[in-house]
């Protein structure tokens, strides 16, 4: 295991987004599905220092043994090697390709961090990384354009180079295929597929062909509790998490919302 937490709660005000979840990750490729509101983001928020939880705990292991990350600063649980995608496109849209991710993996080199924006030819080791960080998610050719020139899932494959910069442990992808078309979808799973081989994967995703593709092993969240955690045919064939979620799922057809 890489990745887990005990209890791990958060209220907001008298409403309880996550509820005393346990939950462990190890060198998988796990998928976090729930209905919209089910407190998909908040958990992800919680794991990476975004949201202080009001009960539990995060920890990490290194290599050597568990660490409490609980109360990281997200920079700080990203330098531990905790990485993550958004829902909503984040990237420096007037910087090219290259430099969003070469400033990434500067970011992540930890003392260089602090001179991120001079010339990329004054860090060849953090270019060579962006290039071939660029090459594995299929943007290699594009590296020397705008970001605001790709289109939208060229750019969801940039945000997946950028959380790939410095070789995090663990990446969280968040809803990675959200607005992304069809022949877009089919990348981005051999895409994720290509990750997982050697890093640890927590994806949310809506498009159950894809989570079904992709898992490992799906874990399901509804009102903020963990009903279900299993391989994704027992997740397929369980009637508390078709009540809850999937009501019916059969391939090719949409399941849930776009939001968590």
């Amino acid at each position: 295991m890489v990745l887990r937490t005990r209890n791990l709660t958060k209220r907001f005000g008298g409403l309880v987004a996550v509820d005393g979840v346990d939950f462990d990750l190890g060198e998988e490729c796990c998928s976090l599905i729930g209905p919209n509101g089910a407190g998909k983001t908040t958990f992800f928020n919680l794991l990476t220092g975004v949201l202080e939880p009001t009960e539990g705990t995060v920890e990490y292991h290194d290599g050597d043994d568990w660490t409490d990350i609980t109360d990281h600063a997200p920079y700080e649980t990203a330098l531990s090697g905790i990485h993550r995608s958004y829902q909503i496109t984040n990237v420096f849209e007037t910087s090219t390709v290259l430099e969003n991710v070469r400033i990434a993996a500067q970011a992540a080199g930890g003392a260089d961090s602090w001179r991120a924006w001079r010339n990329v030819e004054a860090f060849p080791e953090y270019e060579r990384e962006a290039r071939d960080i660029l090459d594995r998610v299929d943007l290699g050719e594009k590296a020397d354009r705008p970001a605001e020139a790709l289109s939208h899932g060229e750019k969801r494959n940039l945000e997946v180079g950028i959380a790939l910069a410095g070789d995090p442990d663990v990446i969280l992808l968040d809803e990675p295929t959200a607005g992304v078309s069809s022949d877009g979808i089919d990348d981005l799973t051999d895409l994720v597929d290509d990750i997982a081989a050697d890093h640890a994967v927590l994806l949310v995703e809506h498009n159950m062909d894809v989570v079904m593709e992709v898992s490992d092993r799906i874990a399901v969240l509804h009102q903020g509790s963990l009903i279900a955690d299993d391989d994704p045919m027992a997740i397929r064939n369980s009637d508390r998490v078709q009540e809850a979620y999937l009501g019916g799922y059969e391939a090719g057809r949409p399941t849930g919302g776009e939001h968590a």
